[in-house]
């Protein structure tokens, strides 16, 4: 038993890919993330084209992704990857709350300004984690 758990509902770590073109932004979620033992990072992009190369080379669960990056924009990105698959959760993380709509238009399965809290994105990323 661990946490409360026995083995049998002890699950592999949530494989996230990180997207944002601020690198400061970028190396600040993975420092916070990688402290929590049910996520792995596998992968982060700088932009759309980029993230949908690291969907299709590591095939996330989930995708952390800004809106607003060069190139091909997060929501085209999107759009993309859930076409491409479906089953890939999209989180938002973005400082505009002006993009809720259109970025759940285009397929994020969960919506967060960056002044969240890491309790509050760790719930976004793997809502079936409680703690």
């Amino acid at each position: 038993m661990l946490n409360g758990k026995d083995d049998s509902e002890i699950k592999r770590p949530v494989r996230v890919v990180i997207a944002d073109n601020q690198r400061a932004t970028r190396q600040g979620l993975i420092a916070l993330l990688s402290l929590l033992p049910q996520i792995e990072i596998v992968g982060e992009a700088v932009d759309g084209w980029e993230t949908i190369n690291k969907v299709s080379e590591h095939h996330p669960d989930v995708v952390v992704s800004d809106v607003q990056m060069p190139g091909m924009s997060g929501l085209e990105a999107m759009r993309y990857i859930k076409r491409q698959w479906p089953d890939v959760r999209i989180v938002v993380l973005t400082m505009y709350a002006g993009y809720r709509g259109p970025a759940l238009a285009a397929g994020a399965d969960a919506f967060l300004l960056k002044g969240a809290t890491a309790e509050e994105l760790a719930n976004a990323i793997n809502p079936l984690s409680h703690g």
